[in-house]
């Protein structure tokens, strides 16, 4: 699903805050966000020009979007969920169900994707979304991913090669590693006996084979 994004509009003083109440509803039936991207920019004590500038919009587009005589994009929800530290479902006022803040080793089934082993270690459909991963050696090695969200990642048992853009990066067990992983990445098992670690991702809803995966942009020699 997408939102027709809107033309740049010109650009709003320094001081303007946005002041006209959306409508309940779009025209196409879906909960109106304008009331939401207000309340969290706020939340976060943004003013509009520093949420703008943070989102690559302009203040009068951002305003416009507020008062609800815009309706974002997709990508700019994401954008926006971001800069406020949070989720789409949140910006859009979604109710999640009740999850259980326990999940048991016997409830974490594997599955495997591009040579990987993972298993989930929390709940789908949050910001935040954990794994344990299994990378055996030689799988994936030389495929460098770039996508939206923060990654963390934390070695159990093994050795594990992070290449981050131009630096090479060797990490043993107790080692850890947080970054942007629109940073062009690549992640390798050191030793034939292969590395096992933790994984948490802020890829907001994505399937879980994207978050091992993500999007490949290339091979380096």
């Amino acid at each position: 699903m997408s939102f027709p994004e809107a033309a740049p509009e010109p650009p709003l003083g320094p001081a303007a805050e946005p002041v006209a109440e959306p409508a309940a509803e779009t025209a196409e039936g879906l909960p109106a966000v304008a009331p939401r991207l207000r309340g969290l920019r706020r939340r976060a004590a943004l003013t509009l020009e520093a949420a703008a500038r943070a989102a690559g919009l302009s203040p009068a587009h951002l305003s416009r979007l507020e008062t609800g005589q815009r309706q974002p994009s997709l990508p700019m929800l994401l954008t926006l969920a971001r800069v406020y530290g949070t989720t789409v479902s949140d910006l859009l006022g979604e109710t999640v169900p009740d999850r259980d803040a326990v999940l048991r080793a016997g409830d974490m089934e594997p599955t495997a994707a591009g040579g990987w082993t993972y298993w989930q270690a929390g709940s789908p459909g949050r910001g935040m979304q954990p794994l344990r991963v299994r990378v055996p050696y030689g799988s994936q090695g030389d495929i460098v991913r770039v996508h939206p969200g923060e990654e963390w990642l934390y070695v159990l048992t093994g050795r594990m090669r992070l290449r981050l853009a131009d630096a090479t990066h060797l990490l043993g067990p107790g080692d850890s590693a947080h970054f942007d992983s629109l940073t062009p990445h690549r992640i390798a098992a050191q030793d034939p006996d292969g590395v096992e670690l933790l994984f948490v991702h802020t890829l907001l809803q994505s399937p879980t084979a994207a978050l091992c995966l993500g999007n490949v942009i290339g091979e380096r020699p």
